[in-house]
């Protein structure tokens, strides 16, 4: 039997999410190592290996459910001149409780707005497109960031979850028209 994976590609004014690909290593290992960005996702740094099999997993979340994380690239009309910038999809492991809206930029593109029109369009297409109630995202309590993000696109907090032995608190986007699902 034959399995065609088929990630869509989304547009913002400024923003492509796509598909990983190879050419994403080297600047995806580059935001990895960076403890910065990784200071609200566990606080260790990926060595380049270990980038290579987060965007395999990433990569194979999409034949697995149907949905997964995109890669951002910074919009141009010349395609050669874009540049990766970081993440944004639906994000569901195994020992998730449930779909994530998930969004990580590396830190040269922070300030921007950039992580909430990628994680609304995120959004967007995953209401318009799968059959859940709502998302949530699990944002670590110190990340004001992540937080402002959320609040921005119409999440509410809801609480606290243990995930992989962190405190994470869970901000909840309910499905357009069917008010907040907690």
């Amino acid at each position: 039997m034959e399995t065609t994976i088929r990630i869509p590609i989304l547009r913002t004014p400024r923003l492509v999410l796509r598909a990983f690909n190879a050419a994403d290593w080297d600047a995806f290992a580059a935001m990895e190592a960076n403890p910065a960005v990784r200071q609200h996702r566990g606080g260790n740094v990926l060595t380049p290996e270990q980038a290579w099999t987060s965007m395999q997993l990433l990569l194979g979340q999409w034949a697995l459910r149907g949905y997964g994380v995109f890669a951002i690239e910074a919009a141009g009309d010349d395609p050669s001149r874009r540049s990766f910038a970081g993440f944004a999809g639906v994000l569901h492991p195994a020992d998730w409780p449930e779909a994530e809206l998930a969004y990580s930029l590396d830190e040269p593109w922070w300030g921007q707005g950039l992580a909430t029109e990628a994680a609304g369009a995120v959004r967007d297409w995953a209401f318009e497109r799968l059959a859940v109630a709502r998302l949530v995202s699990f944002i670590a309590p110190a990340n004001q960031r992540s937080a402002r993000v959320a609040r921005k696109l119409g999440a509410v907090r809801d609480g606290t979850e243990i995930l992989r032995g962190f405190a994470v608190e869970r901000w909840v986007y309910p499905r357009p028209g069917a008010g907040v699902v907690v």
